[in-house]
């Protein structure tokens, strides 16, 4: 299940995965020498862990997008990126300092681009922001105090994508970096365990002026529960669109 707005095509794959394409929501590759058909530009954000890439191998991503460690799966990277893609990875990831399997980022083959936090760059006209991400002191912390993800840690991601705007913040609260920022689509996360509660969010929703609200980052595993059709609830009453998709990628394979 996918859905557009304006040009774009935005498909949740679960977890923390988002797909953003200008083109088809079929998961597929245009190819460069079809007519003077302008090839279709695939990016995806945060793509694996917990699985939910398991039934998915598309490897037709041109820009890979990573916003903390949390989130850094070079398997997943591997089943959604093409070949020729770039992969940016936040500074910060450091594959010996993750307290689970993985492989340092160095060994991914791809153009790989270390984004620290502030950092605008551009490819093949997709406009990259990375903004600050981070847990607040009164916001989501651990038993002795300490937030889950410290500033410093992590970003988030606006894109400009055919005059388009999309804004992902990764695993953040509400912080004073968001002040003045818009967006046309917000991929929301909901779950209120390691990110800014639904209240919270859609707050934030309305202060990006967003067109469009989809909900992300909830229901993967237990303490990620959620009630998205509550916050679809509140995000339509206060006059934005909210599409709640089905994660499900089974039937997305190529």
């Amino acid at each position: 299940m996918a859905v557009t707005h304006e040009n774009l095509t935005i498909d949740w794959l679960g977890y923390a995965t988002s797909r953003i394409t200008d083109g088809e929501s079929e998961v597929h590759r245009t190819s460069e020498t079809s007519g003077d058909a302008p090839r279709e530009r695939v990016v995806y954000v945060d793509p694996g862990r917990y699985g939910v890439l398991d039934a998915y191998d598309a490897r037709d991503g041109d820009l890979v997008l990573v916003t903390h460690d949390d989130h850094y799966d070079p398997d997943g990277i591997e089943r959604v990126a093409a070949p020729d893609a770039v992969v940016g990875v936040f500074e910060g990831i450091d594959a010996a300092e993750i307290d689970r399997d993985s492989r340092p980022v160095e060994e991914l083959e791809y153009d790989v681009r270390r984004i620290g936090i502030g950092d605008s760059f551009e490819v093949d006209g997709i406009a990259v922001e990375a903004i600050s991400a981070y847990n607040t002191a009164d916001g989501h912390t651990r038993e002795d105090g300490t937030p889950y993800h410290p500033e410093g840690e992590g970003v988030g991601y606006r894109l400009g994508i055919d005059g388009t705007t999309v804004f992902y913040p990764g695993d953040s609260d509400v912080v004073p970096e968001y002040e003045g920022l818009t967006a046309d689509v917000f991929l929301a996360p909901i779950d209120d365990a390691y990110t800014m509660s639904p209240d919270a969010t859609a707050d934030l929703a309305e202060r990006l002026g967003a067109e469009l609200v989809v909900p992300v980052h909830y229901d993967t595993f237990e303490a990620l529960e959620a009630d998205e059709e509550a916050f679809a609830e509140d995000v339509r009453s206060r006059g934005l669109r909210v599409e709640v998709l089905d994660p499900d990628v089974a039937t997305a394979r190529p």
